[in-house]
């Protein structure tokens, strides 16, 4: 059979065999019309009579040659277009894919600057946690080492001496949000802050407390150490 002006439309689609797998379904719609067409034109003289073994193949319509190869050219033009405008396509992706690359690294290198720093301060806070308390118990030392340098010391001096550093202690401790726990006789006893050691006959209400044996102690809004009391049967 002969395909007349079909075949350049394989040829002239694209000269690279890779572009034909994307450019050669463009144009398979036009080429199974052309093909029908052909076919039946073959089927119609064929089935003529007087139609003989051997005799010459009809000649196609020239209408339908022409348009058969205008078409041809046309999608040839098309794929060759199409087959440009992927190329522009896969350059765009390329340079986008690099862009969201170089951002994705720098992203990394940000979060692990990050971790690095996170680390570098809790191991500080770990080492220097009781900084600001320690140098508020450095006046207590001293306060004391001078008291010991004192040959002949009075019991006054002492007693002024014990009393200021004192003072001392008890504003490092509010420095440093160390709160006292002193109930006084008469309150209610609160297991979250008090511990009871013994329970006493007394007159007042049950459950109170009588008397405090050791103060307790909180830092901020955690209890360190509960206060010591008798509590009134």
């Amino acid at each position: 059979m002969n395909w007349g002006p079909v075949a350049p439309v394989f040829l002239c689609i694209s000269p690279d065999p890779l572009e034909k797998l994307y450019l050669i379904p463009i144009c398979c719609p036009v080429l199974l019309q052309v093909i029908d067409l052909v076919g039946e034109l073959m089927n119609q003289a064929e089935s003529q009579p007087g139609h003989q073994a051997g005799q010459a193949e009809p000649e196609l319509p020239k209408d339908l040659v022409e348009n058969a190869t205008f078409t041809a050219d046309e999608l040839a033009q098309q794929a060759m277009e199409g087959g440009l405008d992927l190329g522009q396509r896969l350059n765009e992706a390329e340079a986008k894919l690099a862009e969201m690359q170089d951002a994705f690294l720098r992203a990394k290198a940000d979060a692990e600057n990050i971790r690095r720093r996170a680390q570098e301060d809790i191991s500080k806070a770990h080492k220097f946690a009781i900084e600001g308390f320690a140098e508020a118990l450095l006046p207590v030392k001293d306060s004391l080492e001078m008291a010991l340098k004192i040959e002949v010391p009075s019991v006054e001096s002492l007693k002024e001496g014990v009393d200021m550093t004192l003072k001392q202690l008890v504003a490092a401790f509010e420095r440093n949000r160390l709160v006292e726990l002193d109930p006084k006789p008469g309150e209610k006893l609160d297991p979250m802050k008090h511990q009871a050691i013994s329970m006493v006959p007394s007159e007042q209400e049950a459950n109170t407390i009588v008397s405090v044996l050791q103060k307790g102690y909180m830092i901020s809004d955690r209890l360190l150490r509960p206060a010591l009391v008798t509590v009134s049967q």
